[in-house]
């Protein structure tokens, strides 16, 4: 079965599986019938499918990850040899990019205090890419997770900020995916905001070296629709995992500031050049 056939068989199987949609027509289209395919995951409520129906998912979600282009360390220059000075240099890089495309150790998502991923239909968001490109079992371990904390802490249970999740990646070229809930503001920006955010970037990376995960790319924690200023979330992840490093120097090999357009890349190279 090839790739073409594949999107077909995958979109007929999950709008089946949706009940309300399972007449809706299909676009003739291959970019249609794609972004039908990944509608109908982002709407899909956790829960069990066949073996065989994952296994064909994995097949197309991972000639996906070849498709778009996989992105390895090798392929992103430390800050080091582009001229930073940064004490760390060695250590960091800045890369603009699709993080779903890194086959890093870890990626960190943006989540939510659900942390089931987000259930818009082609949202932009982080959050959206990273369940998309995994596949549907990414949201069932989630969901089971967060069962067994709210079995623990009680039924209202939702993850708290700065409090990391890590799971399996599935079809994402990266190993592992740290879910992270960062501060919301919602006026102005206060120092609990900030320590909040420093707290991000700490329990992340003190999760790696628990797990020996020794390459992390961060996206921009808070900014976006959380709202927190991007140029200050810049100042506080390159202090904060600078500090880190310097307690822990030989605990991860690289870690990378991950962002998706020019105005935060040039906020992460003020801080490093």
């Amino acid at each position: 079965m090839d790739q073409k056939e594949r999107l077909d068989r995958l979109v007929e199987i999950f709008k089946e599986d949706s009940v309300l949609y399972k007449d809706m027509e299909t676009p003739k289209d291959d970019e249609g019938k794609r972004q039908l395919l990944r509608s109908l995951m982002n709407i899909r409520m956790p829960k069990a499918m066949p073996r065989e129906v994952l296994e064909l998912q994995d097949e197309y979600l991972k000639e996906r990850s070849l498709e778009k282009g996989i992105v390895h360390l090798k392929d992103i220059p430390a800050a080091a040899e582009l001229g930073s000075r940064h004490a760390f240099s060695d250590k960091l890089s800045i890369w603009k990019g699709d993080i779903t495309r890194l086959a890093a150790d870890a990626i960190v998502n943006a989540a939510n205090s659900q942390m089931l991923g987000c259930f818009i239909p082609m949202h932009n968001c982080i959050d959206n890419c990273i369940h998309s490109f995994a596949g549907v079992q990414l949201r069932e371990e989630c969901s089971r997770r967060m069962d067994a904390l709210r079995e623990e802490h009680g039924p209202d249970y939702e993850q708290p900020t700065a409090v990391p999740m890590l799971t399996d990646a599935y079809d994402l070229p990266a190993k592992k995916v740290i879910h992270i809930v960062g501060p919301i503001v919602s006026g102005v920006l206060t120092k609990d905001l900030e320590e909040d955010l420093a707290a991000c970037y700490r329990n992340t990376l003190d999760l790696c070296l628990e797990n020996g995960l020794r390459s992390v790319a961060f996206c921009c924690i808070s900014t976006g629709v959380f709202r927190f200023p991007g140029g200050r979330a810049s100042e506080i992840a390159v202090k904060n995992v600078t500090d880190w490093l310097r307690k822990h120097p030989d605990a991860v090999d690289r870690v990378i500031f991950n962002v998706f357009n020019d105005r935060d890349k040039e906020y992460y190279e003020q801080r490093l050049f």
